[in-house]
């Protein structure tokens, strides 16, 4: 350890992460000298270049590709050990936590976490950032204190259930499909459909439901998460499967009708929080997950949906 400076691992962690000197500098509120100087000691240390030029932008080299989890679990170790204390005052702490979680989930949790906040812990913050580039593996932990996201995609680290939703059919509320007598899945086929997209091979209960059913729907548009979808649909002819809670959050400001599926349980969302192992005994996490733990409890009382009397019959009948 003496041969090298352990105040560079931040410099390292960020470099690696950013790849881009004068970003980094930024991110640290260094000069861009300073930076440049620590690049230099790093490059010495480990006899290699580390980033190289491709173009306008720079690329790891191969081993500077291998240590970015390295690095990172390093840093998470570092932050938890000077983190941690025997004791954790909520009512007097100014302590900053970070959860990673979905647009839909934090659309959810904010509002009730924000009041235990008020009562109980003036002084804390909460951050919410988006899951992007996160891959359930432990080194992920190291910007973060919690993670909430759906179970079933092999998430690493601790875990605890928090809320579960259904999936729903939104539409405008003044969709044709409104009239029908009845509504099948694949009656859904006929119309364009809204989906939400999470990454490359990442799909939702509602996807899986109309490819258990063998039914190919027509795509018309595609965004980022679940939580501009109830929104896209109104004054359209698009269709969207949402959670069930996010729905009625909707419906406060927008002009839809949501529709049940009455066979919902191959298409029901179950959401967890997740953390590093060393976090399990941290006073200050624990408190954290008990603050996120009651904040969902509250969800299925404060986001009721009201849905239209017309329901997608979601059992396959051949």
């Amino acid at each position: 350890m003496k041969n090298l400076d352990l105040n560079l691992l931040p410099h390292l962690q960020v470099l690696l992460e950013l790849r881009n000197i004068t970003r980094a500098a930024e991110r640290l509120q260094l000069s861009q000298p300073a930076t440049s100087a620590a690049m230099a000691r790093l490059r010495r240390h480990f006899d290699d270049e580390l980033l190289v030029r491709n173009g306008r932008t720079y690329d790891l080299t191969p081993f500077a590709q291998s240590l970015v989890p390295l690095v990172d679990e390093a840093m998470l170790h570092i932050q938890r050990a000077t983190r941690i204390r025997s004791g954790f005052d909520p009512a007097t702490s100014e302590r900053e936590f970070v959860i990673a979680a979905s647009d839909y989930a934090a659309a959810l949790i904010v509002g009730p976490l924000r009041g235990i906040l008020r009562d109980e812990a003036p002084g804390v913050s909460v951050d919410f950032v988006p899951t992007t580039g996160f891959q359930g593996q432990l080194a992920d932990y190291a910007k973060i204190d919690l993670l909430v996201g759906p179970t079933g995609y092999r998430m690493q680290g601790l875990s605890k259930q928090v809320f579960r939703d259904s999936f729903v059919a939104v539409v405008d509320a003044g969709n044709p499909l409104l009239q029908q007598p009845s509504l099948a899945l694949d009656d859904l086929a006929t119309v364009p459909h809204a989906v939400g997209y999470f990454g490359e091979g990442i799909s939702t209960p509602a996807d899986r439901l109309f490819e258990a059913r063998g039914i190919q729907r027509r795509v018309a548009a595609v965004v980022a998460g679940f939580l501009s979808l109830p929104l896209l649909v109104e004054g359209t002819d698009l269709v969207a499967l949402v959670p069930g809670m996010l729905a009625a959050r909707a419906q406060r400001g927008a002009n839809i009708a949501v529709l049940r599926l009455d066979g919902d349980a191959e298409a029901s969302l179950v959401e967890a929080m997740y953390w590093h192992p060393s976090q399990a005994e941290d006073p200050a996490s624990v408190w954290l997950r008990s603050v996120v733990q009651r904040s969902c409890s509250r969800l299925e009382e404060l986001f009721p949906a009201t849905t239209h009397p017309l329901i997608i019959h979601t059992a396959d009948t051949t």
